[in-house]
């Protein structure tokens, strides 16, 4: 890996936080400088730009932007020129107010700077903004930008972003620049330098779903008819309650026969659900219809291509037909007491079918997973004209079916306006629904008060963020009356990507349902579409396997769906004909 030095920036005063050192607050038993300095310990050589602190370790140059107080620019400038002479040909530059950034986070902007020759590689958080004060510079690109610039004092970071960055999505970039954002980090943290709170590490969409499937609390199990639970998972094994077939039928349309042949054929026919004709003699044959019931002292049925009948209706086999019986026998397929499905197994269509047809029109089951959706945002409306400032609901009149494909019955779906203390009712109440979808408000911004109310709630936070694009922001947890909890994007695409990524995991979770099995097949333009972290974009079918996705999609509305035959999960870095995970479109 490219040699690198690494920039600090721990001055001024928190103005937002009362004039405090903000560097000096201690959270999980460090103080963010000393998180900062942990995470960049794999440097050659580090400056902390700021006020002098004697506490620090000698071997760590102490320098002072000048004037004091004049903004992150005048303070790169400033430790750059401590680390002359013989400086490393990267810059690490990093803002001290990050608690929970880590050594292998700025090595993973390193190993991609060295990949890629960019000017320069930031990070980026769960919104996928770029965070200009935790990158990685190439020291000749940044020497440039400054020299560029007439005067270094309050200028903003933007003053020296290059044209060439590469941006990473990585855990533990979010920063702390108020009182509050002080406070939930020192509620999350967990004592020791390398470990990472769980309450804000974003997962992989793998490591969550297995938690989904195995932390949700499973519904309560209860005997009902099949036909009405579409969606659920079986408690307890199906066992057949009859055989299959009832009774001995006819494979074929054909004659039944007694003995060697010829046959006398008679004037009776049996048809499937009629009478059962009379118990045949040897000699003898009847005209039979496939499903029929089969007369006693049958030996055989012939299929009408097998024989021939002369007029005085006597009944030949033809010459060098095959011997075949073409009797289904009572119970050759299922015996009263044989397992049809096991425990786990989703109720489907095809399970109702197989057990009506062993007398089993009852079970135990879980589910299905009732659902109330929940959309937020004062700027949202549903109907009616739109006022200045509001946009129309699109994703909620289809959020319903979407869940549907999963087998989860909608309960309702209400309007939620940004307040305080809005959640705290809507978390509060248990309601006929097994799963809480709320669209929005989970991004923590000035007006996004869900995970505020999760905490309050005291509700067991699974899945605290999702290492993917769109849906970083997602927030999944199991309220206290064993509700489970969906916070999705706002953003009409990232909602629907994300539920469909989800979903069925949160299905297996609360029925015991089994993991459902992957639709794989190889991604034919990764090139183009992939990047430094999951994406999930449209796609549809190649025309002889495999996927294309769609390299230009828009968050903001659902129309890069039209035409396409679903999503795919691809990984970060992926290439041409990499395996990807397909997520088809039911309706």
């Amino acid at each position: 890996m490219t040699a690198a030095d690494a920039i600090v920036l721990a001055g001024g005063r928190a103005s937002r936080m009362g004039g405090v050192d903000k560097p000096a607050i201690v959270i999980g038993g460090r103080s963010m400088l000393d998180a900062a300095l942990a995470a960049v310990a794999g440097c050659a050589r580090t400056v902390v730009v700021g006020p002098h602190r004697p506490e620090l370790n000698p071997a760590i140059l102490q320098v002072r932007e000048v004037p004091p107080g004049s903004g992150p620019v005048a303070a790169i400038e400033a430790g750059l020129h401590a680390l002359q002479p013989n400086p490393a040909p990267l810059v690490v530059v990093l803002a001290a107010d990050m608690p929970f950034l880590t050594e292998n986070a700025i090595g993973e902007l390193r190993r991609q700077e060295t990949e890629t020759g960019a000017d320069a590689v930031f990070a980026a958080d769960n919104s996928g903004r770029p965070q200009y004060l935790i990158g990685v510079w190439r020291r000749s690109a940044l020497v440039a930008a400054l020299a560029q610039l007439e005067s270094l004092v309050n200028q903003p970071m933007k003053a020296l972003i290059p044209d060439e960055t590469v941006t990473v999505h990585l855990a533990g970039v979010a920063d702390c620049d108020t009182t509050e954002e002080v406070r939930a980090a020192q509620a999350a943290a967990q004592p020791g330098p390398d470990q990472q709170p769980p309450a804000i590490r974003a997962l992989p969409l793998d490591e969550a779903r297995n938690l989904l499937r195995t932390r949700l609390s499973r519904l309560t199990a209860y005997t009902t008819e099949l036909r009405a639970v579409r969606g659920a998972a079986l408690a307890a094994p199906l066992l057949a309650a009859g055989a299959l077939p009832r009774f001995d039928v006819s494979a074929m349309d054909g004659y039944a026969v007694a003995g060697t042949g010829p046959w006398q054929l008679r004037r009776d026919i049996g048809f499937a659900g009629g009478q059962r004709p009379v118990g045949l003699l040897p000699g003898e044959a009847v005209r039979i219809a496939t499903g029929a019931h089969v007369p006693d002292g049958t030996t055989e049925v012939l299929r009408d291509e097998f024989v021939t009948v002369a007029t005085d209706k006597v009944l030949a086999r033809l010459p060098e037909s095959p011997q075949r019986d073409d009797i289904r026998r009572r119970g050759e397929d299922r015996k009263p007491g044989d397992l049809i499905a096991a425990e786990a197994t989703p109720v489907t269509s095809g399970l109702i079918s197989a057990a009506a047809s062993v007398e089993v029109t009852e079970a135990l089951v879980r589910g299905p997973v009732r659902a109330r959706i929940v959309m937020t945002g004062d700027e949202i409306r549903s109907d009616g004209p739109l006022q200045p400032g509001q946009t129309r609901d699109s994703i909620g009149p289809v959020l319903p079916d979407v869940l549907s494909w999963y087998g989860i019955h909608t309960v309702d779906r209400v309007h939620l306006r940004d307040t305080p203390t809005g959640f705290d009712d809507v978390l509060a109440s248990t309601g006929e629904f097994d799963v809480l979808v709320i669209v929005g408000a989970t991004g923590g911004g000035a007006a996004d008060q869900l995970r505020g109310a999760v905490q309050r709630a005291e509700a067991e936070v699974l899945v605290p963020r999702l290492e993917l694009r769109p849906g970083g922001s997602t927030l999944i947890a199991e309220l206290p009356h064993r509700t489970t909890l969906l916070g999705l994007p706002g953003n009409p695409f990232a909602a629907i990507a994300t539920l469909m990524a989800v979903a069925p995991a949160i299905v297996e979770g609360r029925t015991g349902a089994h993991a459902s099995r992957p639709y794989l097949g190889p991604l034919h333009n990764a090139y183009s579409v992939a990047g430094p972290m999951p994406r999930v974009l449209p796609a549809r079918r190649g025309p002889f396997g495999g996927f294309l996705a769609e390299p230009h999609n828009s968050t903001a509305h659902l129309g890069s769906l039209i035409d396409r035959d679903g999503l795919v999960i691809v990984p970060a870095h992926a290439t041409d004909g990499t395996q990807v995970e397909f997520l088809p479109m039911h309706g």
